[in-house]
């Protein structure tokens, strides 16, 4: 599959330098980009990391660091660092918590009534790590946490960027270095016409469905 990607990419190349459109450009990667999205899936699917890993679990213990050990390893000054940081960190799942209550509430009503698929948070939030065994208690809830803050972060952007769709479906005139899935929809930014001409298309949610 990736030579297949690798092979159409040759034969464009000289078809990607003539383009003087943005948005052919833009269509252009993204149309790379998904097929190697496809690639990537395919192999994911293909092996069940998370099997594996319950498979493995005897072999994968023996790398595993004792938290006492750990910070036996580090150096004193390093180890004050992340106890004064500490509270920092953790106390931010107050306002995360805050923040995900609120964007659920707008998330079930509004999308409801705007007609929107809603977002599933199964494709955003994954806590997969806490089944590595080389990982210690103290490492388990770290990866934890981060999974969880990372995936809200996705999972907001995600519900932010199909409302962006529907309301304000128009790109920026500078090129925003992440944008979010939904952004590859919008209409150009110098262009009215079709913005007037396909925003209730856009509204649909077609590919979605």
């Amino acid at each position: 599959m990736l030579k297949k990607i690798l092979n159409e990419l040759k034969k464009n190349i000289n078809e990607v330098k003539s383009l003087n459109s943005i948005k052919k450009l833009e269509d252009f990667k993204d149309k790379i980009s998904k097929e190697f999205d496809k690639a990537v899936d395919s192999l994911y699917e293909k092996k069940d990391l998370w099997k594996e890993a319950i498979f493995q679990k005897k072999e994968l213990k023996k790398q595993k660091i004792s938290v006492f050990a750990k910070f036996k390893k580090t150096s004193w000054l390093k180890t004050f660092k992340y106890l004064i940081s500490a509270p920092f960190i953790y106390m931010m799942v107050i306002p995360a918590f805050f923040m995900h209550f609120g964007l659920e509430i707008y998330h079930q009503i509004c999308f409801r009534l705007y007609n929107i698929p809603r977002c599933k948070p199964k494709e955003y939030f994954f806590f997969d790590r806490t089944h590595l065994a080389y990982l210690n208690w103290f490492e388990k809830f770290n990866c934890l946490y981060c999974s969880y803050f990372n995936g809200l972060v996705a999972y907001t952007k995600e519900v932010a960027g199909r409302t962006e769709r529907f309301w304000c479906p128009i790109k920026h005139a500078k090129k925003m270095k992440y944008p979010h899935q939904e952004y590859g929809n919008f209409v150009e930014y110098l262009d009215g016409k079709e913005l007037r001409k396909n925003w209730e298309d856009l509204r649909c949610f077609k590919d979605k469905s």
